[in-house]
């Protein structure tokens, strides 16, 4: 079977001219000839065209008018059109070339010229089309690996944060929860920018996936002091006490093997570092203070904390979420950066699910 011939729209006022294009390029090419821009721009409404000639100058809409509205619709702005004209200023060439036409033919056409420059045009047009196959077909290729690695790299985060997580929360999901805490209140600052609390979609994203690693620093703590069932000495608190720096370090050493920055390492370390510091700066391991304590890390703070008041520990017995909420409203300004903590008590509700399913997100 034959492959169909190459579609050309021939447009021009001139009956004369339009039956000698047809007659050069009707033996290798469907010609759709037309005496008005109209004409054929209605056709093109419905039907494909792979080139156009355009006569230049014509009464009603003008070649650059015709080419202009071509070049304006995304099904018809990658048609190549040559222009034909019998001008012979340089300026009107220039003008036709800057408005999108590829060629420029003069009157009166050269069979062999015509046909010359047609094949040209469509051949360049097909290597175009079959480029950006390639390119799509190699995007798509990308994305997959892409996503590939994205899902690996999940699936590392999740196994290396429940590993630090299970050492401590035997009864669970603290991970889960604390990311999903920190989620509400992240999605209502992209919501609500506010000057010193504006973030982009990469610095959110970056917040609600590194902090599942804010607890990493406790593979460090020995498990005599973190499953003791009771209360811990002055010497057992400090030990625990340092499991933000071990955080810290372990995670600095990552992000100097990296050969370029990486900003989810380095909010997972600021993150891991600062979750323990509080807002008048009694906290640890460095006592900051206020907006010295990184955003990401006072995010986590809040909704570590919350989380360890609504569960079981070997020391204490489960808050309710009223008297958990209770606590962490007196805390506002003190140990919790002021706004966050707005956010995270007008999201009760939503918090208050999340702290009702052991392991939010999971089947």
């Amino acid at each position: 079977m034959q492959p169909d011939k190459p579609i050309i729209l021939a447009i021009d006022d001139d009956a004369i001219i339009l039956n000698t294009v047809v007659s050069i390029l009707k033996a290798n090419f469907s010609v759709r000839p037309f005496t008005s821009g109209e004409a054929a721009l209605n056709y093109l409404k419905t039907n494909p065209a792979d080139l156009i000639l355009l006569d230049q100058w014509m009464p009603g809409m003008t070649g650059l008018e015709i080419l202009q509205r071509l070049r304006s619709s995304p099904e018809t702005s990658q048609i190549p059109t040559i222009f034909l004209t019998g001008a012979l200023d340089n300026e009107s060439e220039a003008l036709a070339l800057e408005t999108g036409a590829v060629d420029y033919i003069h009157k009166p056409v050269k069979p062999q010229t015509l046909l010359i420059r047609v094949r040209f045009q469509l051949e360049l047009q097909r290597h175009r089309k079959h480029l950006e196959a390639l390119v799509e077909e190699k995007t798509r290729s990308l994305n997959a690996a892409y996503n590939k690695l994205k899902m690996r790299e999940n699936i590392t985060l999740d196994l290396l944060a429940r590993t630090a997580d299970m050492r401590d929360h035997y009864t669970g999901g603290h991970i889960e929860r604390t990311t999903a805490f920190v989620r509400i209140i992240v999605e209502y600052m992209l919501a609500n920018p506010k000057p010193g609390y504006t973030l982009s979609l990469p610095e959110a994203d970056d917040i609600v996936r590194s902090s599942k690693l804010h607890d990493l620093g406790k593979v460090a703590t020995p498990d005599s002091v973190l499953l003791k069932p009771g209360r811990l000495t002055e010497e057992e608190f400090a030990l625990v006490k340092q499991h933000p720096i071990y955080g810290e370090k372990m995670l600095h050493d990552f992000i100097q093997l990296q050969e370029e920055e990486d900003s989810f390492l380095n909010t997972a370390r600021s993150i891991a570092y600062g979750h323990h510091e509080r807002w008048d700066g009694s906290g640890y391991p460095q006592g900051l203070k206020g907006e010295e304590i990184p955003l990401a890390a006072r995010i986590v703070a809040i909704a570590d904390v919350y989380d360890a008041l609504t569960s079981e520990r070997p020391y204490k017995s489960i808050l309710c979420h009223d008297e958990s909420m209770r606590i962490i409203r007196e805390n506002r300004g003190s140990h919790f950066d002021p706004y966050i903590t707005d956010i995270f008590l007008k999201h009760a509700a939503e918090v208050a699910k999340v702290s009702r399913h052991p392991y939010p997100g999971r089947s």
